[in-house]
């Protein structure tokens, strides 16, 4: 079948999120073809180009999230009306505040307010610059002055109404792109949206305009994500309230329109149901990591420092390293020769800060240790990188260390937990996001921010050998049966296939001789063989509507003693 992959800020480019996961996707089922669309969040990502694509990847459209240029159309007094009631009702429903969960009058005024201004984006074109016009601003203060709004709406003053109509701008950019024509988006048999949000806004289109199913995929919650970082973002209370509810909005429209919703784990999964999904459309599917990458390294001990901590990752405040220093001091009272090694590099300006921050607080709770008064001291803490001398590549960092920590306080899939658990090393982790659902038994959980039962566990599994190594043979069992690409890919497979066979045709398709086919694209049309071809209805009659019409043999007198049997 042919599959439309929608993608933001990833995916076919080099950097971005969920790129590995789309291109093991892809390649992993070739079978199908791909088309790829793809929106771009800054310049710098579409200057380092494209990873090297498949042979099944059809074509690749492209458009930047990050800046939109106006057509130049000037709408006339009829079309600037219809965009004040299009864009007055989508303020409405979002100045009435966030979903909860319901799919009611006011969701339902959101997306036909929303399918309303993309009617209007292909039939007048303009919408770039209509959305950035006093019209949108002049529409959104009504809606937040109306009875009923948001208090936090109510609020808002003019500085707010410019920065959440330039956000709504921004986000609502693809309705404005020429991807939905039977050539693009309509032609597809499926849409898969790599994430929710403005990644999904195509495959609500293409929904909308040609009855193409959409699929959705989520391995971190985009509302969820939002959400984060409005609250770091030091933006006013009306802004957050007012951006909170288009995101929520939007979000409960892509459940409610999507035929299936596929998150990566329980915990995206209640996040999910919270935000309006139904039920009955969630299948959990769970992120695939290449397991052969760690086989070497598997269950074997050689090269293992029995007294290592190993902490992997991205070095943000939301890993909280802060607790884990406390935690290891707390660690090196009751043994004296255990080591830390934090390997990873720094996440942006923030992470550089908060790097900065954790060496001087290491330097500070461990001074260069020496065996004598003439000898060179040596910190039990190191930060390095991936590539460095002493770990040059991420499966040894694994193999360095007895017990994997993992501190966060905030996480959605634990990443370098599951690598670990395919290196069989016992863990220690924070009860933080997906982590006991990934764990399942096979390492020790401690409450998040609390450096004290942090080091008891750690000190539990440093002084128990045999028990670690149970718990990391249970581990790597475990996620080679759940966390590899292959059942990823097998997953995904059965997936596509049962939406197709649910989906109305959307095509009149007949076969050689003429007859119509019920069933234009039978789900045995994708399995490997030779099958009898199909082609679209053309305007001609088929063959048994040709020639003059045939009158029905009249009805005779039924002879005595027979009835209709």
């Amino acid at each position: 079948m042919r599959i439309g992959l929608l993608t933001e800020g990833g995916y076919p480019y080099v950097s971005g999120d969920a790129r590995l996961w789309c291109d093991r996707l892809v390649r992993g089922l070739d079978g199908h073809e791909f088309d790829i669309y793809a929106l771009s969040r800054t310049e710098r990502q579409e200057d380092e180009g494209w990873i090297q694509l498949p042979p099944q990847v059809g074509r690749v459209r492209t458009a930047p999230l990050w800046m939109a240029e106006d057509d130049g159309v000037v709408h006339g007094r009829r079309v600037r009306r219809r965009f004040a009631e299009c864009y007055g009702e989508l303020a409405a429903a979002v100045c009435g505040g966030p979903s909860g969960g319901s799919h009611g009058a006011e969701a339902d005024r959101f997306g036909n307010a929303l399918y309303g201004l993309a009617e209007l984006a292909r039939d007048e074109g303009g919408l770039v610059g209509a959305l950035r016009s006093e019209d949108a601003v002049r529409a959104l203060e009504r809606a937040c002055r109306a009875p009923g709004a948001l208090r936090a709406a109510r609020e808002a003053r003019v500085p707010d109404l410019l920065t959440v109509a330039a956000h709504l701008e921004r986000a609502l950019r693809p309705l404005s792109l020429d991807w939905y024509e039977d050539d693009g988006l309509g032609s597809v048999d499926l849409c898969h949206a790599a994430a929710g949000g403005s990644a999904a806004l195509p495959g609500l289109l293409a929904r909308h305009f040609s009855g193409v199913p959409l699929l959705v995929t989520e391995y971190g919650v985009q509302l969820r994500a939002h959400y984060l970082s409005a609250a770091s973002a030091g933006e006013a209370p009306a802004v957050r309230a007012l951006l909170a509810a288009f995101h929520g909005r939007l979000a409960a429209e892509v459940y409610e329109r999507a035929a299936l919703i596929t998150p990566g784990n329980t915990h995206a999964r209640r996040w999910q149901e919270r935000c309006g999904a139904d039920r009955a459309k969630l299948r959990t599917v769970y992120p695939g990591m290449e397991a052969s990458r760690f086989a070497e390294v598997g269950e074997s001990t050689e090269g293992t420092d029995p007294d290592t901590l190993v902490w992997v990752g991205r070095i943000e405040p939301a890993k909280d390293l802060i607790s884990l220093l406390h935690s290891f001091a707390e660690i090196r009272k009751e043994e004296p020769k255990t080591r830390l090694r934090i390997v990873g590099a720094a996440a942006g300006p923030e992470g550089e800060a908060y790097l900065g921050h954790c060496r001087a607080l290491a330097a500070q709770l461990f001074p260069d240790e020496a065996e004598g008064v003439h000898a060179v001291g040596d910190n039990p803490v190191s930060f390095e990188e991936i590539g460095g001398p002493e770990v040059p590549n991420l499966a040894e960092a694994y193999a360095s260390g007895a017990v994997v920590v993992l501190s966060s306080v905030v996480e959605g899939f634990p990443i370098s937990l599951v690598e670990a658990m395919f290196c069989g090393r016992a863990t220690v982790s924070t009860d933080v996001g997906a982590v006991v659902e990934v764990i399942g038994g096979t390492g020790l959980v401690v409450p998040p921010r609390n450096p004290r039962a942090l080091a008891e566990a750690c000190v539990t599994l440093l002084r128990d050998p045999e028990r670690r190594e149970r718990l990391g043979a249970a581990a790597r069992a475990r996620a080679l049966e759940l966390f590899t690409v292959e059942q990823n890919i097998a997953a995904f497979r059965s997936i596509y296939l049962e939406i197709v066979s649910h989906s109305p045709i959307r095509r009149v398709v007949v076969d050689d001789t003429g007859e119509p086919l019920p069933f234009g694209v039978p789900a045995e049309a994708h399995v490997p063989g030779r099958w009898h071809a199909a082609r679209l209805l053309t305007a001609t009659r088929p063959h048994w509507a040709a020639g003059a019409p045939v009158r029905a043999t009249p009805q005779g007198p039924v002879p005595a003693g027979e009835g209709a049997r």
